[in-house]
C-alpha cells in the first residue's frame, strides 16, 4: 500500500459581478474586469466562512479582481497571502465579450452556429475554444495539487475554466461542458493520491446563503 497522502484543492468560482446579474446575460470574459457587487461580496463572505475552521496551505487566484476579492475573503482569517495565476483567468471570448447570446446569434449566425455545436472546437469569436481553456487551466491545477502534497488549497477562477476543467476530469466531452452548473460562490473538491486527480465535489452552494444563489 502507498504511503502517499491525499492533496485536497477546493476550486471556487467568483462571487457575482454586476454582469453576472445583467438580464438578458451578457459573456463576461477576460477583457471585463469588474469587481464584486453587494451580492458578490456577500457571497465571497459566504466561502469564507466555509474554510475558516479549514487548515489551507495556499490560496491562489486568476488576475482578474472578481477572482482576486473572492481569493481575498477566503484568505483573510489564515492570514495568507493570495498568488495570481495567469492560467486561471477566464476565458478569452474575443469580439463578444459584453455581448447577449440573442445579439451574437443575429450579428454572427455562422460563428454562433458553430461554436453552440461544438465548443472545444469552434472558438467564441476572435477567442478561445474549451479545449484552449482545458489545455492551459488542468495542468497548472495538477502542478499545485503535487507541489502541496498533502496538504490543502485552495484556487478561484471563473465559470468557463472551471466547466472545461471539471468536464475533462469527469471524462465528460467538452462539447458538453457547458451543461456544467457553476453558482457563484460555489466549490468543486479534487482530490489528488497516487498520481490520480478525482472530482470528489461538483458545484457545492449549500454554503451560500439561499438568497444569493444564482
Amino acid at each position: 500500500m502507498s504511503d502517499s497522502k491525499a492533496t485536497t484543492l477546493y476550486l471556487v468560482r467568483h462571487g457575482a459581478t454586476d454582469a453576472n446579474l445583467q438580464r438578458p446575460y451578457v459573456l463576461q470574459g477576460r477583457g471585463m474586469d469588474l469587481p464584486l457587487n453587494e451580492r458578490g461580496l456577500r457571497q465571497a463572505q459566504c466561502v469564507r466562512k466555509l474554510f475558516e475552521r479549514t487548515a489551507i496551505a495556499a490560496i491562489y487566484s486568476s488576475p482578474l479582481r472578481r477572482a482576486f476579492q473572492t481569493a481575498e475573503a477566503i484568505a483573510e482569517p489564515h492570514r495568507l497571502d493570495v498568488a495570481t495565476i495567469d492560467a486561471l483567468i477566464e476565458c478569452d471570448v474575443g469580439r463578444w465579450e459584453g455581448m447577449a447570446w440573442e445579439q451574437i446569434r443575429v450579428e454572427f449566425p455562422r460563428e454562433y452556429a458553430d461554436f453552440q455545436r461544438d465548443q472545444s472546437q469552434f472558438p467564441y469569436l476572435g477567442g478561445e475554444t474549451y479545449r484552449d481553456v482545458s489545455l492551459r487551466a488542468l495542468p497548472v491545477l495538477a502542478e499545485l495539487l503535487e507541489r502541496h502534497a498533502g496538504r490543502s488549497i485552495v484556487a478561484v477562477a471563473h465559470n468557463v475554466v472551471i466547466r472545461a476543467c471539471v468536464a475533462t476530469l469527469l471524462g465528460i466531452p467538452l462539447v458538453r461542458a457547458k451543461d456544467v452548473n457553476q453558482g457563484n460562490g460555489s466549490v468543486n473538491v479534487l482530490r489528488w493520491e497516487n498520481g490520480r486527480t478525482d472530482l470528489v465535489t461538483l458545484n457545492s452552494v449549500f454554503h451560500i446563503e439561499d438568497d444569493l444563489r444564482s
